[in-house]
């Protein structure tokens, strides 16, 4: 399946639009990785343990989007859009939200 954020696909034609289509991610992060995160924060770096949770959140996501997509007969996403929350009472949750339009593509 072919996702991009642009609205088209260079060579394809759209020849029907299916909907709307989203997937949702949440994953805490427990407090070793914060401890970590803050001594990175202090000193400086990058937070590896935090990256890891950032990427496997976005492609649970995506996953759950392309399977939406797939259930409306869809061969592509256009116009999707990443987001990222930070939510619960210390922001130690992360929720990555992700939409696009379902189409047909030939």
């Amino acid at each position: 399946m072919i996702i991009t954020t642009t609205p088209t696909i260079e060579g394809k034609t759209i020849v029907d639009y299916r909907g709307i289509v989203v997937g949702d991610a949440v994953m805490g992060a427990n407090v070793f990785r914060d401890i970590a995160a803050s001594f990175r924060d202090f000193f400086g770096g990058h937070s590896r343990s935090y990256e890891k949770v950032f990427a496997a959140a976005r492609e649970e996501a995506i996953q759950e989007m392309m399977k939406q997509a797939e259930l409306l007969g869809a061969n592509a996403i256009v116009g999707v859009d990443v987001d990222y929350e930070a939510v619960g009472q210390s922001g130690s949750i992360l929720m990555v939200s992700v939409s696009g339009t379902a189409v047909v593509v030939r």
